[in-house]
């Protein structure tokens, strides 16, 4: 897996030691980067960078990406305590994409597949006009090409900068997955930590299959928020990945390390081995 080193070069700068935030036990990077980010000492999930996840799933090394052309804008002239041009510049800088998700195609042990996946280093992996436009076209390559489509959600749901057009994206990502169960091309979705808000009311609930990496917390609203509505306090575990299972809303929770193995399963089960 040479090709991964290029997304892990160090630089002089970069800290060398973290804190796993679940048990609390430092960790020392370039480890952590060579067991996918996953703690040794109790299976704690980092969240990936689109990149770190590109490079963890596919076969071979693939770092073009789709749909480039397609860039934000700031139709509302919007303004907080940032600019919304602001925030979108500094967030390109940060994580050098140019918005929160990222369309590659490649293979997955041998079978070929189209990957949507978002960045929640990008602000909150949050869904804008351009978000649900390339994952629309994604979907439509996906139809054009009879290739599956796999997603990864990692979101804190729709942009607020961006106000109604932000919210119309549920429903385009809706349609593009209705089109490939027309046409019966297989659409995977793989929930991480977090999914949340509109891409967890929208495309993210919509695979064939919905698989969840293990303690990714998946919902609507934030619990905090739902125990003040509802007044009541709610169960253990809820809105966990494991919660959601119990309760038949997904379909498996895989550990990260065993997610590609699993992956290409579905694959030949869903679509390549009638081919």
């Amino acid at each position: 897996m040479r090709f991964l080193d290029k997304f892990f070069k160090k630089k002089k700068e970069e800290v060398l030691w973290t804190k796993c935030p679940n048990c609390k036990s430092l960790l020392y990077v370039p480890d952590l980067e060579k067991n996918m980010k996953v703690c040794p000492n109790c299976d704690y999930h980092f969240t990936l960078s689109a990149k770190e996840r590109i490079a963890y799933t596919l076969d071979e090394e693939n770092t073009e990406f789709l749909f480039e052309e397609i860039l934000p804008a700031d139709p509302l002239g919007f303004k907080d305590t940032k600019s919304y041009k602001d925030r979108i510049k500094k967030a390109q800088e940060q994580t050098g994409l140019t918005e929160a998700l990222v369309v590659t195609e490649g293979h997955i042990k041998g079978k070929k597949v189209i990957l949507a996946v978002m960045d929640f280093n990008f602000i909150g992996g949050s869904m804008g006009s351009v978000v649900g436009e390339r994952f629309f076209r994604a979907c439509q390559r996906a139809l054009e090409t009879k290739t599956p489509l796999i997603s990864f959600a990692a979101s804190g749901g729709a942009r607020m900068q961006e106000g109604i057009l932000s919210l119309m994206q549920m429903a385009k990502t809706t349609i593009g997955v209705g089109l490939l169960k027309k046409a019966r091309i297989p659409f995977i979705s793989v929930l991480t930590n977090p999914t949340m808000g509109g891409v967890s009311a929208s495309f993210a609930f919509l695979g064939d299959v919905i698989v969840a990496e293990p303690k990714a917390l998946i919902g609507f609203a934030g619990p905090r928020v739902i125990e003040q509505t509802i007044k009541q306090k709610l169960p253990e575990g809820f809105q966990t990945a494991e919660f959601l299972l119990e309760k038949g809303q997904i379909d498996a929770v895989i550990h990260r390390k065993n997610l590609k193995d699993y992956l290409a399963g579905l694959l030949d089960k869903l679509f390549y081995a009638s081919r």
